[in-house]
């Protein structure tokens, strides 16, 4: 996957087009991720011991990883993801700007 957890990311597709979220949870097997404040969803919950009161709660819930497109930390635009091999390590980088991705 070009993106993982703790990026921020631009939606490029669906009824959340073009907000902007950090990366809360990556599924590489089934290719998706959780965006925070992305795909909100109504969930009806009966009452449990965690959640007396029950009701209806909003949660975030998965989007596919080819909807999305990380943010390059130089120019603040998404970009394409490159793989470089820097001081012996794969490293994925910006093809905007070149800049590393990965910290």
């Amino acid at each position: 996957m070009h993106v993982k957890k703790g990026d921020k990311v631009k939606i490029l597709s669906g009824k959340d087009k073009g907000k902007e979220g950090v990366i809360l949870q990556a599924f590489p097997k089934k290719d998706r991720i959780l965006v925070e404040g992305v795909n909100i969803v109504k969930k009806h919950q009966k009452p449990s011991q965690d959640n007396p009161q029950g009701g209806i709660l909003e949660q975030e819930a998965p989007i596919h990883v080819s909807n999305v497109l990380p943010i390059d930390p130089k120019s603040n635009e998404p970009t394409r993801v490159g793989y470089e091999v820097r001081d012996g390590k794969k490293v994925r980088i910006a093809k905007k700007s070149g800049e590393a991705l990965d910290k």
